[in-house]
C-alpha cells in the first residue's frame, strides 16, 4: 500500500545557539507545561510573532 502524503508543511530545522542557563530554563519551563523543549521554543516564538503582528489573544 502506497504512503499517503500528508496535507501539512514539513517543518524547517534550524540550529540555535543559547547560553546553557537560558536552555536549562525553558528545560524547566517545558516540562511544567508537558512540553517538549523543541515544542516549547516553536510556542514561545509562534506567540512572540503572533504578538508584533498585533494578533494577540
Amino acid at each position: 500500500m502506497a504512503k499517503k502524503k500528508s496535507d501539512k508543511p514539513k517543518k524547517k530545522s534550524i540550529v540555535i545557539r543559547i547560553h546553557p542557563d537560558l536552555a536549562a530554563d525553558i528545560e524547566e519551563w517545558a516540562a511544567s507545561e508537558f512540553r517538549s523543549v523543541n515544542g516549547q521554543i516553536e510556542y514561545l516564538l509562534t506567540r512572540a510573532v503572533q504578538k508584533r503582528k498585533g494578533k494577540e489573544d
